[in-house]
């Protein structure tokens, strides 16, 4: 393997939307190979666990309500001239930005098949909704999101989006950026998996100095192995937004490990090169030995650390029982809106995990 692999792994990466290891697995005395969550396989940071005793010291004490330095960190890391602490908000898990940013509107056009949680939070807060399918690609369909858009607020998409793992076309994404920007829409940009792309030109971080309409959500969830840490953080211009947003925040909504972790895994460069050296290698690799299985009609271009495969011959939660059975976890994707029952997704883990999960695939009876 050409990548350092020397980072500690703290327990499961198991994600509420992905297969359920505790029904199927932990709770079942099974050990389950789990390809349903999308984590970065080096696991937690080693700059993390050298410094964790910080935190500890710091248990007996409020957080910064402001969260200055956290925001610091974060500004650092994102290594953008116009962005500044006033344009950061914090909160717990991406998900909770993503949440009250859609509670910001009273419509909005949805991306989709895209993150669940999108549809779960405009249904909760009331919106009327608006959808935007993929193309037959797993394409976005500019064109038809700008018409969608005629008749919402906001828009929200994922960057890479989930589950299909592609990147916006800026280029494309101009006219819907202008056309926001004149008639005071907002757009929530979604970049959890962003640092997986391995080029911090494919971000809208930097666009962010020409557009007050945009809204990016970030987290440390994905890239740096820590979804237990519970952080997620949201960067705009728009200060009605960030303002409304931060209304409807409890306060010290960030425990200090959190503000501890920023602290240092955003300078991690060690943990960061090999992160990157690893999706790199490994991405393409998975790739290549998934067009090779029979059962798999075609994958899909990503630029993320998942797949989105289109079956042949078997239907997802068929297959999802025999890989049970064999002890892999996989996602079933026939509950994403726009999917169908002939379509699964894939994490990319590191060589040894990936390898295990083709070899089970590979040796599945389809017809028994």
């Amino acid at each position: 393997m050409e990548y350092s692999k020397k980072y500690y792994k703290i327990g499961c990466d198991y994600m509420e939307h992905g297969g359920d290891i505790y029904t199927d697995g932990i709770l079942k005395g099974k050990k389950l190979l789990d390809f349903s969550s999308n984590i970065n396989p080096l696991g937690v940071p080693k700059s993390f666990i050298d410094n964790i005793y910080e935190a500890v010291k710091l248990s007996d004490v409020y957080p910064d309500a402001e969260y200055r330095e956290l925001k610091t960190n974060i500004r650092d890391y994102l290594n953008a001239d116009s962005i500044e602490e006033k344009n950061i908000i914090v909160g717990n898990g991406a998900a909770e930005i993503i949440d009250l940013s859609i509670g910001c509107f009273k419509s909005i056009c949805i991306v989709v098949p895209s993150f669940i949680e999108y549809e779960k939070n405009s249904v909760k807060w009331g919106l009327d909704i608006k959808y935007s399918f993929l193309n037959e690609n797993m394409d976005f369909d500019y064109k038809d999101i700008i018409k969608k858009l005629e008749d919402s607020e906001a828009l929200i998409i994922g960057n890479p989006n989930n589950p299909n793992g592609r990147i916006i076309d800026k280029k494309n994404f101009k006219n819907i950026l202008d056309y926001c920007e004149r008639y005071n829409k907002t757009i929530i940009i979604d970049e959890a998996f962003v640092e997986f792309t391995g080029k911090t030109e494919n971000s809208f971080i930097d666009e962010l100095k020409n557009y007050k309409c945009l809204f990016i959500v970030r987290a440390i969830t994905k890239f740096f192995g820590m979804p237990g840490v519970r952080f997620g953080y949201g960067i705009s211009k728009n200060k009605l937004i960030l303002e409304n947003i931060g209304s409807r925040q409890n306060p010290w909504n960030i425990n200090c490990f959190a503000e501890m972790a920023a602290k240092y895994i955003f300078k991690d460069e060690e943990y960061i090169k090999n992160s990157l050296r690893w999706i790199s290698i490994e991405r393409e690799i998975m790739l290549n030995q998934l067009n090779k299985i029979d059962i798999i009609d075609k994958t899909y271009k990503t630029y993320a650390n998942f797949v989105l495969c289109h079956l042949k011959n078997i239907t997802c939660d068929v297959l999802y029982k025999k890989c049970l059975d064999s002890g892999l976890v996989i996602r079933q994707c026939d509950n994403y809106r726009g999917l169908s029952k002939e379509y699964i997704r894939l994490a990319i883990k590191d060589r040894d995990k990936n390898n295990r999960a083709i070899k089970i695939l590979q040796g599945l009876k389809i017809n028994s």
